[in-house]
C-alpha cells in the first residue's frame, strides 16, 4: 500500500466493513469494488481480510454475557451448549476446508475481477429477493434447538460465500430459510458462525503476510480500518436483528442489485 494514500480512505473503508459484514450484501464485494473505484491498494489483499477482526470484536462485545454463558453451561454439562457449538463448527468446517486449499487462488484471482463481483451481487440480490417472498415453512426458531444437519447444510451454504459478491450472511440465511429457518433466528446464527470463519481467515493472512504490517503507513491504516470496523459493526449488531423481524431480507436484495448495477456502469465509464 502506498503511505501517501493517506487515512481517509482507510477509514472510510472500514466504516464500509463494518456496516456490511453482517448484512445478505457481501462486505468483501463492497470493499473491493469501492477500493478499485477509489485506487486503494492492498498488497495481497490484506487489509481488507485484517479489518475485519474488528467486527469480530463488535460480535463478541454484544454478545459477551450470552458467549460467557454458553461457555458456563458448557462446562456444566448443558446439552443445548453443546449441540450449539457443534452446530457452529458443522457450519463453519465445510468453508474453512475450501478456504485453506483455495483461499490463494480465490484471493489472488477472482478478487480481481470487479465484473465478477458486480455480476454476482445483482444475482445474491435477485435470489435473496426471491427467497423472501417464498411462503416456507417455519420449523426451527431458536438457534440453540437447530439440529445438527441444518448446521452441516448452512456450512455447505457458507462455502459459495469464498466467491466475493456472493455474502457469507446472505448464503447462509439463503440456506438456514430454504431448510426451515426463520429470518430472525437466521440472521442471528450467522453472526456465531462468523467467529471461527473470520478469525481464521484473519490469522491465516496475518500469518502469510504479516510482514506487511511493518510497511511505512500499512500497520496504522489496518489499524484505524480495525476500530472503524468495530464501532460500525456493533452498530449494526445491536439493530440488525429487529430490522429483519420487521422488513425481512428483501431491501438488502435491492440494495446489491443496485450496487452491483453501479459497479457495472463504472467498469463500463472506466474501461
Amino acid at each position: 500500500m502506498d503511505p501517501n494514500q493517506g487515512l481517509l480512505i482507510p477509514l472510510g473503508l472500514g466504516i464500509l466493513e463494518g456496516l456490511t459484514e453482517f448484512l445478505p450484501v457481501s462486505s468483501t464485494a463492497h470493499l473491493l469494488l469501492a477500493g478499485f473505484f477509489l485506487g486503494f491498494e492492498s498488497p495481497g489483499r490484506s487489509f481488507e481480510v485484517l479489518i475485519q477482526l474488528g467486527a469480530i470484536l463488535a460480535i463478541v462485545t454484544i454478545y459477551f454475557a450470552k458467549l460467557g454463558q454458553l461457555v458456563v453451561d458448557a462446562f456444566r454439562g448443558r446439552p443445548y451448549a453443546w449441540a450449539f457449538a457443534r452446530n457452529v463448527v458443522l457450519a463453519s468446517f465445510p468453508a474453512a476446508l475450501l478456504g485453506l486449499f483455495a483461499g490463494e487462488f480465490i484471493i489472488g484471482v477472482i478478487y480481481e475481477s470487479p465484473l465478477t463481483i458486480s455480476i454476482m451481487l445483482i444475482v445474491g440480490g435477485v435470489i435473496l429477493i426471491w427467497v423472501d417472498g417464498l411462503k416456507l415453512e417455519v420449523r426451527y426458531t431458536d438457534i440453540y434447538t437447530y439440529p445438527w444437519h441444518l448446521g452441516l447444510i448452512i456450512g455447505l451454504f457458507q462455502m459459495l460465500a469464498l466467491v466475493p459478491g456472493v455474502s457469507r450472511s446472505g448464503a447462509t440465511i439463503v440456506g438456514a430459510l430454504l431448510f426451515g429457518a426463520d429470518k430472525r433466528s437466521a440472521a442471528e446464527f450467522t453472526f456465531f458462525i462468523a467467529l471461527p470463519i473470520m478469525a481464521g481467515a484473519f490469522g491465516l493472512q496475518l500469518y502469510r503476510n504479516g510482514d506487511l504490517i511493518d510497511q511505512s503507513g500499512f500497520g496504522l491504516s489496518i489499524a484505524v480500518g480495525f476500530g472503524a470496523a468495530f464501532i460500525a459493526g456493533a452498530i449494526v449488531v445491536r439493530y440488525l436483528l429487529d430490522f429483519v423481524s420487521r422488513y425481512g431480507f428483501a431491501p438488502f436484495g435491492w440494495w446489491r442489485i443496485i450496487v452491483g448495477v453501479a459497479g457495472l456502469i463504472g467498469l463500463a465509464l472506466v474501461g
